[in-house]
């Protein structure tokens, strides 16, 4: 690692460490600058080092250990289809990431080769198939939006790497050509081991981040201080929190509002499997790294590891920065969902994605007048393109869209809207456009952020007819 390097290493670490222990209730900020820190500060504490640092070797462990010609033959330009989009699409349903986290995996496999359709399908894929999320989606929005999801999710994913394909297939058939002119493998592993490393990686990945979401039981104390002799039981999900107080959705729907000083304690409700996994997580993960020791130590040379270190930080020096810019955006922009407002007001969104224009109509004073009619004819087709692009540039941690989009739907939310943002906004973000723009280039970035949004609106406009 050179001086400089160096340097930039140092300077990331100091930024991480300052996200990390933001002051929030010391700063003199409010309004759309403080949603701007905490979101920042939220992203650094729950997906840097679990999450991001664990992506990152992953991808310098494709770039290092997996050959051209093995990423070639199943995702490469000249792959069979149905092998190279099964791989993408199977593999994105793996990981549980995020539309960020997803980046470094995705400029791993496309700078090795990966076919721009495969890659693209793994890029989509990977935050939203995501098991965990459908499930909750279900369980939480209902199944119909569940079983919606998870359909589109899966078509999409072949249907975006497709297209891409086909628009591009002039460049496809150029990499395939210098794909087979490749050299053959040197490094004497078998795929098996190489797959091995990185499934153990990919292991590490998940169980590191194993999430439990669902049912909380919270002692509400009738009264403030220590001697309140009744301790009332609410059972409920968390939709929102701050230094204050909890916002939670009862099992009768209701929203309420608890206040810290009131709450004696909280209890976790939750699958025991699920529950039993979260609570060793950090011991699988570490007997998975254990594994990779033993695997690294017995397989690959001296020189490979170096090399696998250097790419890891080529992939971290490239996406940091442009994480941070874009989260930033973000949250200044958007805020952190309702309840904590950025410059766009949360209200803004919600009426104009309602399930009748009436709310839009009575706001802008356009009822009644030349352009009422078309509004209604047209109403169905903007508010999920609306809804398809506002998504495309929010920010969803993985889980997260979820309670964002359930106070949007109580709130008037159409359901074609609300599905059409379930497709747009986990795969998509304005940090993770500005990462993918710097790995293919403006053109197709653009094409494929078109894409996903176009989709993402037919796909709600059809769900609000059934």
């Amino acid at each position: 690692m050179t001086k400089r390097d160096t340097a930039i290493l140092a300077g990331i670490v100091m930024v991480f460490l300052a996200c990390y222990f933001l002051p929030l209730a010391a700063l003199p900020f409010a309004g759309p600058a403080a949603e701007m820190l905490a979101l920042v500060r939220d992203y650094a504490r729950q997906h840097v080092l679990l999450c991001l640092i664990p992506a990152f070797f992953i991808a310098g462990g494709i770039a290092t250990f997996i050959s051209s010609g093995s990423i070639m033959k199943y995702l490469g330009a000249g792959a069979r289809k149905v092998v190279a989009y099964a791989v993408a699409s199977v593999s994105g349903a793996v990981l549980a990431v995020c539309s960020c986290t997803v980046l470094p995996l995705f400029a791993g496999i496309y700078k090795m080769g990966a076919g721009i359709g495969p890659a693209c399908a793994f890029l989509y894929a990977g935050p939203a198939i995501n098991v965990l999320a459908i499930i909750l989606t279900a369980r939480v929005l209902g199944l119909e939006l569940g079983v919606a999801r998870a359909l589109g999710a899966i078509v999409f994913s072949v249907l975006i790497g497709l297209a891409m394909h086909a628009i591009y297939r002039k460049e496809e058939r150029t990499r395939a050509i210098a794909a087979a002119e490749l050299p053959a493998d040197r490094d004497g592993r078998k795929l098996w081991q190489n797959a091995a490393v990185l499934g153990v990686m990919t292991a590490v990945l998940i169980f590191g981040n194993w999430a439990v979401s669902g049912q909380f039981l919270f002692g509400v104390a009738c009264c403030p201080g220590p001697d309140a002799r009744i301790i009332n039981k609410v059972q409920g999900e968390v939709l929102s929190e701050d230094e204050q107080s909890l916002t939670v959705r009862r099992a009768d729907e209701d929203v309420i509002r608890i206040e810290r000083e009131l709450l004696r304690w909280q209890d976790r409700i939750e699958n025991p499997v699920y529950a039993g996994i979260h609570r060793a997580r950090f011991y699988i993960a570490a007997c998975f790294l254990a594994a990779l020791a033993l695997m690294l130590k017995g397989w690959f040379k001296p020189s490979e590891l170096g090399q696998w270190c250097e790419s890891t930080w080529g992939f971290a020096k490239q996406i940091l920065p442009l994480l941070l810019i874009g989260v930033m955006a973000a949250g200044i922009l958007l805020g952190r969902g309702p309840g904590h407002e950025g410059v766009i007001p949360s209200r803004w969104i919600q009426m104009l994605v309602g399930e009748s224009p009436e709310a839009f109509l009575s706001a802008s004073g356009l009822g009644g007048g030349p352009t009422d009619g078309f509004f209604r004819a047209t109403w169905g087709l903007w508010t999920n393109f609306f809804a398809a692009l506002s998504g495309a540039f929010m920010y969803f941690a993985t889980l997260t869209e979820v309670p964002i989009l359930e106070g949007l739907l109580r709130a008037g939310m159409g359901k074609g809207p609300a599905l059409s943002l379930l497709l747009a906004g986990p795969a998509l973000s304005l940090p993770n456009m500005l990462v993918i723009r710097s790995v293919m280039g403006t053109k197709k970035t653009l094409t494929y952020v078109m894409l996903v949004v176009v989709m993402a609106t037919a796909s709600g406009m059809i769900f609000s007819l059934i």
